[in-house]
């Protein structure tokens, strides 16, 4: 099982961090909002097929051809968490190899789009305020962020229909 999470898991990640390490070189930084948003959701969706794989490979050949939920469960949670690991350490390559300070570039993109649609002085501070909440300017929740919301969620609701999909 551990040898299944650690396979799938780094292939994943891989696929997940190398998409996005080369997004961000070959666009010098952060690319446009919707071409970026666009190649990362489409590279989660390549990158879950591994939690999908990880748990039929390990029903078929490992566990006879039968497997329970929560079995089934574990190894996707656990290919999304070898992932995820994956993928906070190429977001901490970016920032390191390109100088990218993602917090005030997304920041200032959001409030950019808020100023264009018409929206005013109060409109904007509650942006910027929503920003800060959420964590976007706050550096040091940058890696329990990644690691939550970036693989773990998609991954466990992934798990959960891999788990469907196996049976």
């Amino acid at each position: 099982m551990f040898h299944t999470i650690v396979k799938y898991g780094v292939i994943a990640g891989l696929v997940v961090g190398g998409f996005m390490f080369a997004t961000f070189l070959g666009f010098d930084g952060l690319p446009p909002m919707k071409y970026g948003m666009a190649i990362g959701y489409a590279t989660m969706l390549i990158a879950l097929g591994a939690v999908f794989v990880g748990i039929r490979r390990h029903r078929d050949v490992d566990r006879g051809g039968v497997i329970g939920f929560w079995a089934a469960f574990g190894i996707g949670l656990g290919i999304s968490v070898v992932a995820g690991l994956f993928y906070v350490v190429a977001w901490e390559a970016v920032q390191a190899v390109t100088g990218l300070d993602f917090a005030t570039s997304y920041s200032q993109a959001m409030l950019d789009s808020a100023r264009a649609q018409g929206a005013g002085a109060e409109a904007l501070a509650n942006q910027f305020a929503a920003n800060l909440n959420a964590g976007v300017v706050r550096p040091r929740w940058r890696v329990p962020d990644q690691v939550g919301r970036g693989r773990l969620l998609p991954g466990l609701a992934g798990g959960v229909l891999a788990v469907g999909f196996a049976r």
